[in-house]
């Protein structure tokens, strides 16, 4: 049995995570809409997993020195040859 994980698991984890980096750099919704030139109803949807374009969520690791971690992890992925398309 394949123990998939969900695009809307991930969304929420990703969700968490800027939640919860947000509250450590004691900011609000409103400091981080700012910083990242968004709106804070974006910021809101995005902690609470709803959709966010590719650009938000690059916006929002980078803001959170997390972008070198992000890339990182793919290139890892990358040379692992373990990629196995569903397609």
């Amino acid at each position: 049995m394949i123990d998939a994980v969900t695009i809307k698991e991930v969304k929420l984890q990703l969700g968490e995570l800027c939640k919860q980096k947000r509250q450590s750099y004691d900011m609000s919704q409103q400091d981080l809409a700012e910083a990242l030139e968004l709106s804070r109803y974006t910021v809101q949807k995005f902690e609470n997993g709803k959709n966010a374009t590719l650009d938000t969520v690059l916006k929002i690791v980078n803001h959170f020195d997390l972008l070198g971690n992000l890339y990182q992890a793919l290139k890892d992925l990358e040379k692992s040859n373990d990629i196995n398309s569903l397609y």
